[in-house]
């Protein structure tokens, strides 16, 4: 059984930086990062990060975002830098037993219960 760990989420201020975690219980796994709004109930996806090393990005986000893993921990990480009001989301973290590091989040199997974000002007 898969089960997903995430932390890191906060309030931090226009222009500021953070990094959110999630750890992963059970298997080899392709992860990512999605998030969602009040306004929105889709599933945004920034990145992924797949168990053959591969990774993928949202052209929305690239620039602004880092997704990295450490295997050892079993752990994935997702950096934004600049952040602004508009990043204000739940963030959540999704894996799949798949080995495609996928923008869809029909892919992913398992997901995390969401860390929010808040980003103040």
């Amino acid at each position: 059984q898969v089960r997903l760990i995430e932390s890191g989420g906060g309030l931090v201020q226009a222009g500021g930086s953070l990094r959110l975690s999630c750890k992963a219980v059970g298997g080899r796994l392709t992860m990512a990062w999605f998030r969602q709004t009040p306004e929105n109930q889709q599933q945004e996806f920034i990145a992924a990060n797949s168990w053959v090393g591969s990774v993928n990005y949202a052209n929305s986000l690239k620039g602004r975002s880092t997704i990295s893993r450490h295997n050892g921990k079993n752990t994935l990480y997702l950096e934004m830098n600049s952040l602004k009001p508009e990043d204000t989301a739940v963030y959540f973290c999704a894996a799949s037993t798949d080995h495609i590091a996928s923008d869809r989040p029909a892919q992913y199997e398992y997901w995390g219960q969401g860390t929010q974000v808040t980003v103040s002007s």
